[in-house]
């Protein structure tokens, strides 16, 4: 099998039956976009569009992804889109001056993520990884981080790695194809493609070297919050609704997200079993998660002191009981 990766538009034809489920003169345009195209915990709106969560909600989405958290909150910043789901060290922007806020926790520690390297690579082991060149999204994404904990955790200190932003997944194959970097931290999901089509292999999971996490995050513009604020409660109450109906419909989200991830089903199957359990079921902050993240900011040198809660996120629309 060959897998393919490319950061693609919705479908029209899942837009056009989001369109037609949506009550008439009552639709109202979200703008929504997503850190990246190809991870699977982010396939939760496209899962929403086909089974018309949104439209229940009286929202119609225009939904689009960008090639790492900085270009997310990039596009939050400047307007661009009203929603964001993107990584928790994302918030560390919010403590900079950036205009927008956390409005619910996604998803906990990232049994998500995978570090990568080529299917032959010489690196067998994680103790293999140090001084090596490392690919991650973004400076001061939730890979990077990881990229910097695993060598502090190892004993190497945050440079054991070398950590190289090198943007999305077509650009990471190129660089990894060229021998410009050694492994990829990626989406857990991407890994077992490529290992399927004997181009990487995954080396590991990042659950060994995170225990409490708030992996991803919904943002809102502050603007969003401040005028919208019923849109807002619409569409996390349409989220949520839809993390209740992917844990209860396995075959139907595999289906679904196979297709949207153009992705082999026995690929997606063994992603849904590993990393179902990541989505919050509310939306809440947990407190000791979010020290977690917090520190972080500071071990990356995102920030060089410990921000209050409030900078970074409200709690105003959370928890969210879902309602099928």
């Amino acid at each position: 099998m060959r897998a393919h990766f490319r950061a693609f538009p919705l479908s029209l034809v899942v837009l056009a039956v989001a369109a037609l489920s949506a009550p008439a003169g009552a639709a109202e345009t979200l703008r929504v976009g997503k850190a990246v195209p190809f991870a699977w915990t982010f396939t939760p709106v496209e899962v929403a569009i086909e089974t018309g969560q949104f439209a229940k909600q009286g929202l119609t989405l225009e939904p689009s992804a960008f090639g790492g958290d900085a270009r997310l909150q990039q596009a939050l910043a400047a307007d661009g889109i009203d929603i964001g789901i993107g990584s928790g060290p994302g918030m560390a922007f919010m403590a900079k001056g950036a205009p927008v806020k956390g409005v619910a926790a996604m998803a906990g520690i990232p049994t998500n993520i995978a570090v990568v390297v080529n299917y032959n690579s010489s690196i067998k082991s994680v103790d293999d990884l140090k001084g090596k060149r490392i690919g991650v999204t973004t400076a001061g994404s939730l890979t990077d981080w990881i990229g910097k904990r695993i060598g502090v955790l190892k004993g190497w200190g945050p440079s054991g790695i070398d950590i190289v932003a090198i943007g999305g997944m077509e650009p990471a194959r190129a660089a990894m194809k060229t021998n410009q970097i050694d492994g990829y931290i990626s989406a857990l999901e991407s890994g077992y493609a490529l290992e399927e089509a004997k181009e990487w292999r995954v080396l590991t999971t990042a659950t060994p070297f995170v225990d409490r996490f708030i992996t991803h995050v919904i943002f809102a513009r502050e603007e969003v919050i401040e005028k919208r604020p019923q849109t807002i409660r619409a569409f996390l109450q349409a989220w949520f609704n839809t993390i209740a109906f992917v844990k209860a419909n396995k075959a139907k989200t595999v289906e679904i997200t196979a297709k949207v991830l153009n992705l082999s089903p026995a690929v997606i199957d063994r992603v849904y079993d590993e990393q179902v359990g990541i989505f919050s079921d509310d939306g809440v902050f947990d407190p000791k998660a979010v020290a977690a993240l917090k520190q972080s900011f500071i071990e990356m040198g995102l920030l060089k002191e410990i921000p209050d809660d409030k900078v970074m996120f409200t709690t105003r629309f959370v928890p969210v009981q879902a309602r099928m």
